[in-house]
């Protein structure tokens, strides 16, 4: 591992990451501007959520050590799509890009977001199961060699600075911002489910850290070693232990969202069933005894 000043000091410019900034920023706060237009302020949390802690995470991935190093060090490289994939689509979530664009947007643009976010796409990748079953299809390519072909490709290394977090941000934002409504029986399936993926999600960092041959069957860094570089089987077991940390971490908080979730789904159906009458409660009993008959 790097020395601490190394680690938080180094930076290296990325023109596509820049690009991806730029547009990013340019868009939220556009976004806030149309929204106060409207009349609608927009809480400052937010737009420190959105700044800092979003567009700040995938600053630092892209231009810092991660970013610096990503194609000749493994660790930098798996650590780098595992928080492109999850952390910083998460903490971009907290800045609430979705509410603010139906803040901002107008009432014919507004429906057509709806429209979108009701898509099968996105019903598809903002189910909860969908997310960590995703991310070990991801980190399984880190046991082939295409990995490796991957990270020393610059095609590669761009396609990971503005694919990855596209994708993270379909899967994770509407999970953040509950775009889609379920009943309390389909997020229970969604919290076994993802509680199954918790306990699989760490498999392919676990084969990475006990795995004695450098499965990337790339032998040496392709630029000169600094002294801290690992060996390459070290390498691989470093990116192994990182990729298993964060595996284990950042499927807790899609377990405790799911959690509230199915509490709050669960009460409002429990309040709704309450508000029927004794006459309507008997109808709703009868309609579902009859079951697929019940229009015959």
């Amino acid at each position: 591992m790097p020395p601490v000043v190394a680690f938080f000091f180094t930076w290296q410019f990325d023109p596509i990451a820049f690009g991806v900034v730029v547009v990013a920023l340019t868009a939220y706060t556009a976004g806030i501007v149309a929204a106060a237009r409207r009349g609608r302020h927009w809480p400052l949390s937010r737009s420190a959520g959105f700044y800092l802690l979003g567009m700040g995470s995938y600053v630092w991935v892209s231009f810092g050590v991660l970013g610096t190093y990503s194609v000749d060090l493994r660790w930098a490289f798996t650590t780098r799509i595992a928080l492109l994939l999850l952390v910083v689509p998460a903490l971009i979530s907290l800045g609430r890009p979705v509410l603010l664009a139906k803040a901002a947007l107008s009432d014919t643009a507004g429906k057509r977001l709806d429209r979108f976010l009701d898509s099968r796409l996105i019903r598809f990748t903002g189910n909860a199961v969908f997310e960590p079953v995703f991310s070990v299809a991801i980190f399984l390519i880190f046991l082939t060699p295409l990995s490796g072909l991957i990270r020393g490709s610059p095609l590669g290394q761009a396609g990971v600075t503005l694919l990855i977090p596209v994708i993270g941000l379909l899967t994770i934002i509407p999970i953040f911002e509950n775009t889609t409504r379920h009943t309390s029986f389909f997020v229970t399936i969604e919290f076994v489910l993802a509680f199954a993926a918790f306990v699989f999600d760490p498999i392919p960092g676990i084969l990475l850290r006990i795995n004695e041959t450098v499965l990337d069957q790339v032998a040496s860094p392709s630029a000169m070693m600094l002294p801290w570089f690992p060996n390459p089987l070290r390498d691989q077991q470093l990116s192994g232990d990182i990729l298993w940390l964060l595996a284990e971490i950042v499927d807790v908080p899609i377990l405790i969202i799911l959690i509230i979730r199915w509490n709050r789904i669960d009460r409002s159906e429990a309040k709704t069933l309450d508000d029927l009458s004794d006459e309507e409660m008997q109808a709703l009993t009868e309609q579902h005894l009859r079951g697929p008959h019940r229009h015959q």
